[in-house]
């Protein structure tokens, strides 16, 4: 288990081979413990998962993750949207890594990654209570663009669209 004295031990990489699988099974728990979502957001995490490993574009979409002595503590996917936009999709952190700073760490990566290859800007999807996420697009100078009324997992959310010109 990561603790505040690890800070310094844990580093980013890219994806490798099992990694989306695991990324996307730990989110979808997490989902399903934190906040009740179940199959309805699991299904849409392995989408997501699932067409990112079938249409990867190198040089223009990544993963990262994070990891500590061979464990997964967090990850995050950009993704081509076409017509200069990217997309940063599944922003994960374990609970008990929270407060390391991995998960600016991981907006930043997406932030520098999108700048490095010409992206104009990158926009996101979350959940009004994903308060903890949301202070990091702040953090990184994300504004919110639209929000609306949905009820996907099973009751009402708040959906919010945020942006990241660059």
């Amino acid at each position: 288990m990561a603790t505040m004295a690890d800070a310094a031990d844990w580093a980013l990489r890219t994806f490798r081979s099992g990694d989306l699988g695991h990324i996307a099974a730990r989110q979808a728990a997490l989902y399903d413990e934190q906040w009740g979502w179940g199959r309805p957001m699991e299904a849409m995490i392995y989408d997501i998962a699932g067409r990112f490993l079938r249409e990867f574009k190198s040089g223009r979409e990544q993963c990262w993750v994070a990891e500590h002595n061979g464990k997964i503590l967090g990850g995050v996917f950009i993704c081509d949207e076409g017509g200069g936009t990217a997309r940063l999709r599944l922003l994960y952190v374990e609970p008990e890594a929270r407060g390391l700073g991995i998960g600016m760490a991981l907006v930043r990566q997406c932030t520098q990654f999108a700048r490095e290859v010409g992206y104009d800007r990158i926009v996101l999807m979350t959940h009004a209570v994903l308060d903890s996420a949301r202070k990091l697009y702040v953090a990184e100078g994300y504004t919110l663009a639209a929000s609306e009324e949905q009820d996907d997992f099973g009751r009402p959310e708040t959906t919010e669209h945020w942006v990241l010109e660059l």
